[in-house]
Parts: C-alpha cells; sequence; structure tokens
C-alpha cells in the first residue's frame, strides 16, 4: 500500500481540540455626560490540557517504536475527541503498519459509514480484507476505489483477485483495459527472480502472464502458451512466466 501521510497529532489537536469561548462584553454604567463603551474583550482559546498529554505521548512512543503505546494514547485522544475522523483513521493506520488486520477493517467500516466515497478508507479497508485472505470483500472495496480514481494500479489488484476468485472473464476483460494502456509499460510490480531477490517488471509483463494463467486454468494450452511466451518476450527472467510455461509442456 502506498504511504499515507498523516497530519502531525499537534497540528491535529490543535485544530480539533480548541474550546471555543464566549465573548464577554463589560460596559461602565452612563453618567450625565456620555462615556464612551469599553471594547468588548475576547478571551484566547484555550487547549485540551489532556489533548496535549495525549499527543506527546503518542509523540514520544513513535519515537521510541511502541507501537502499543502510540495506539494507546490514540485512544485516549479518540475518547477526547469521537468525532475526529483523522485521529480514528490514524488509529486504523497503526493496526494496518502493524498487521493487524481485524481492527483496521472494523474502524475502517465504521468510518466509511461516514464517508463512504474516502479513497484512503477504501484502500485501507480493501488491504485489510486481503490480510484477513477474504478476497471477495477486498474485490468490492477495491472495485469502490476504482469507480471514483479510475487507477490502473487499483484496477491491477481487482485483475488478480479476480483471478484468485475464478472469475475469469472479469479478470481478462480488466487485463485487456490494462493492457490498452500506456502505463502499463511505465508502472512497476515486484516479482522474485530466479535468485529469489526482488525485482521490478513493467506491469505489462505480470499481465501477460495472468492471462497465460487464466488459460492454463481453463485448459485453452495453445492460448495459454502464447501468452507466457510474449511475457518472456518482453522481460525473458520474469520467472513466473518460465515457470509456468515449463510446467505447461507436463500437462497432457
Amino acid at each position: 500500500m502506498k504511504k499515507i501521510i498523516i497530519l502531525n497529532l499537534f497540528i491535529l489537536i490543535g485544530a480539533s481540540v480548541v474550546v471555543a469561548q464566549k465573548q464577554k462584553t463589560t460596559t461602565q454604567p452612563q453618567p450625565v455626560q456620555q462615556q464612551p463603551q469599553t471594547s468588548a474583550k475576547t478571551e484566547q482559546p484555550a487547549i485540551n490540557p489532556l489533548a496535549v498529554h495525549f499527543a506527546r505521548k503518542h509523540s514520544i512512543a513513535t519515537r521510541w517504536a511502541d507501537p502499543d503505546v502510540a495506539k494507546d494514547a490514540l485512544y485516549d485522544l479518540i475518547v477526547e475527541y469521537p468525532d475526529s475522523d483523522s485521529l480514528i483513521f490514524a488509529l486504523a493506520l497503526s493496526y494496518y503498519e502493524t498487521n493487524k488486520f481485524a481492527p483496521t477493517v472494523l474502524i475502517g467500516q465504521d468510518l466509511l459509514q461516514r464517508s463512504p466515497k474516502n479513497t484512503q478508507l477504501l484502500e485501507l479497508v480493501a488491504e485489510g480484507f486481503q490480510g484477513l485472505n477474504i478476497p471477495d470483500r477486498a474485490l468490492q472495496n477495491y472495485e469502490s476505489l476504482y469507480l471514483i480514481t479510475s487507477n490502473s494500479s487499483t484496477l491491477y489488484k481487482m485483475t488478480f483477485l479476480q483471478f484468485g476468485l475464478k472469475r475469469y472473464p472479469e479478470c481478462i476483460t480488466n487485463a485487456d483495459i490494462l493492457l490498452g494502456k500506456p502505463d502499463a509499460e511505465t508502472i512497476k510490480v515486484v516479482f522474485n527472480d530466479a535468485a529469489g531477490k526482488e525485482k521490478e517488471y513493467p506491469m505489462k509483463v505480470a499481465l501477460l502472464n495472468l492471462k497465460g494463467m487464466v488459460y492454463r486454468d481453463q485448459e485453452d494450452k495453445v492460448n495459454a502458451k502464447k501468452f507466457f511466451d510474449q511475457a518472456l518476450a518482453v522481460a525473458p527472467d520474469f520467472l513466473p512466466a518460465k515457470e509456468n510455461l515449463a510446467n505447461l509442456a507436463k500437462l497432457k
């Protein structure tokens, strides 16, 4: 998941925890000769000291790599300001970053009820469902995200989820849409090479290999081989396509 930048909590609190106070106006009694009224005084808004304390606690815990204490501080802040979506989102993200996907999803879904078209929330919940190995729910959220953003990377994730769910016609259709886009050549995806090291490849290579896997699963060896060969023509060292082509030759 692309890195989501959270605003500094002190800035966040400065925007959300200011306590509004009424203006107080004092007037002088009217003597025989009229005197001008004193100007109205406006008290400066006060900062909730508990919020400042919890924000500092969060900052220190984050600096010292203690995610549990940092989350505890976020809960304290949310108790003080339950309507702050930014704080609640920060809590969901902190769970995601520590691979605790169940609370990530539950918190994200609550926030989506308030902001159903929030793209950061849709992406976070989708990836949370993927972490929980619930691909159909992940796909639902990616579909909602793609309708808003038309982002190629989102459609790429959808395509692979559709393959895993054996929704082959949709998978092929979306792979073809992506292959027809110029950024299929420029967007990079990561796979392991023969040495087991991560390497970047154009998204196009992975999509051609994916189409080959769809045809292989449908027992269409001719088209499967065609797309594995096309993937290798673009990237001869692309290990998944090499392995798929070798395994295809063993099928009866």
